[in-house]
C-alpha cells in the first residue's frame, strides 16, 4: 500500500513535471523557430541599408536561420516603424531604428505607436559622428571664434541641413540655444546639395558626418570646427569635441540598432543583443563599419533604452523650443 501511494506521487510529479515543461514557450526553448525579418525604412543601396546589411549577413550565420532585409520607405520611415510595433512580439519582426524614427520622429508627427512604450530594445550597431564644419571664408577656427563671430553678426550666418528636422536641423538649434546666438536655417532636399553649397560659400556652416566632410576638410575646402560627441572622431583626431571646445553636454551623434515590438520574452532579447554585440566585436565587422564612416556600437537592452529615453527628451525640447516642422 506504502509503495503503490509512493509510486502514485512519484507518477503525479513526474506529470505535473512533463505538463510544466510543455507549457514553456517555444522561444525559450529555441529561438529563432523560422526566418527573421528586419523591416528596413529606407530604399536598398543607401547608408542605413549597408549598415543594417553588414550585420545581418553574420546574424543569419549565427543564429542558423535566414535572416531577411525588408525595405519599406515611406512616411520618413514611419510606415515600417508602424509595422513592427504592431508584429507579434516572437522575435521574428525586428525594425532597423535610427536615432530620426526612434528620438525624432515623435515630435514632429502624429505617430500611431509611442517609441518608449512600443517598441523593446535589443542592440545598437553602430554611431555615425556628425562634426561642425564651416567655409574657410568663415574667419573663425574654433567653436568659440564661431560664437563670438555670430554673436556680432546675428542672423547674417546661415547653416545648411539635409531638411527640416533632420538631424542636421535638430543640431543648429541647439546650438543656436545653447550659444545664444542667432543663425539662418537654410534647408536642402539631402546631404549633397548642402555640402555642395557649403563648399561653394553660399552657406557658411553645416553639421555633416565625416564620411563626406573629411574629404573636403583635408583638400583645404572645408574647416572642422568641433566634434558634437563624448569623444573625438577616430578619422579627425585634431577636431576638439564640444566639450572640449567649451559647450559641454552637447551631442548630436546619429545611431542606428534594432529594436522589436513590446513585450518580447527576455530569453530572446538577449539572445540577439548577445550575438549581435559579439558579432561588433568582430575586426572584420568592425572594418567594414569603418569603411561605412562608422563605429560598431555594442550596448546591453538597458543602455540602448537609457539612451532612447535620453534622446528623446533632449530632442523633443529642442524642436518644441525651435518650432521646427517638417517640410
Amino acid at each position: 500500500m506504502l509503495r503503490r501511494s509512493v509510486l502514485k506521487q512519484s507518477l503525479a510529479a513526474l506529470c505535473a513535471a512533463a505538463a510544466a515543461v510543455a507549457t514553456v514557450p517555444a522561444h525559450a526553448q529555441a529561438y529563432p523557430t523560422k526566418p527573421v525579418r528586419v523591416i528596413l525604412p529606407f530604399p536598398a543601396g543607401g547608408s542605413t541599408d549597408v549598415t543594417a546589411r553588414i550585420v545581418v549577413d553574420e546574424l543569419s550565420k549565427s543564429l542558423g536561420q535566414p535572416v531577411i532585409v525588408e525595405n519599406k520607405p515611406g512616411a520618413n520611415g514611419n510606415i515600417a516603424a508602424g509595422e513592427v510595433a504592431r508584429a507579434a512580439p516572437d522575435g521574428h519582426t525586428l525594425l532597423f531604428a535610427t536615432i530620426g524614427i526612434i528620438a525624432i520622429n515623435p515630435s514632429l508627427y502624429k505617430l500611431p505607436f509611442d517609441p518608449l512604450k512600443d517598441f523593446t530594445p535589443l542592440a545598437t550597431a553602430a554611431v555615425n559622428q556628425t562634426v561642425l564644419v564651416v567655409h574657410p571664408s568663415v574667419p573663425a577656427d574654433t567653436l568659440q571664434q564661431l560664437i563670438a563671430l555670430a554673436k556680432a553678426k546675428p542672423g547674417q550666418i546661415s547653416y545648411a541641413s539635409t531638411g527640416s528636422g533632420g538631424i542636421a536641423h535638430v543640431a543648429g538649434e541647439m546650438l543656436k540655444r545653447r550659444a545664444g546666438i542667432q543663425m539662418l536655417h537654410v534647408s536642402y532636399k539631402g546631404a549633397a546639395p548642402a555640402l555642395q553649397d557649403l563648399i561653394g560659400g553660399q552657406v557658411q556652416v553645416m553639421f555633416d558626418t565625416p564620411a563626406t566632410s573629411t574629404p573636403h576638410i583635408q583638400s583645404g575646402k572645408l574647416k572642422a570646427i568641433a566634434i558634437p560627441a563624448a569623444k573625438r572622431y577616430a578619422g579627425l583626431p585634431s577636431a576638439p569635441t564640444f566639450a572640449e571646445a567649451g559647450l559641454p553636454d552637447f551631442e548630436a551623434a546619429v545611431w542606428n540598432g534594432f529594436v522589436g515590438p513590446k513585450g518580447m520574452p527576455e530569453p530572446v532579447v538577449a539572445k540577439l543583443n548577445g550575438e549581435i554585440n559579439r558579432l561588433l566585436q568582430r575586426s572584420d565587422v568592425r572594418e567594414k563599419l569603418a569603411k561605412q564612416g562608422l563605429e560598431a556600437l555594442a550596448l546591453t537592452p538597458q543602455e540602448f533604452g537609457a539612451r532612447i529615453r535620453a534622446d528623446v527628451d533632449r530632442y523633443s525640447k529642442i524642436i518644441k523650443a525651435a518650432g521646427i516642422k517638417v517640410d
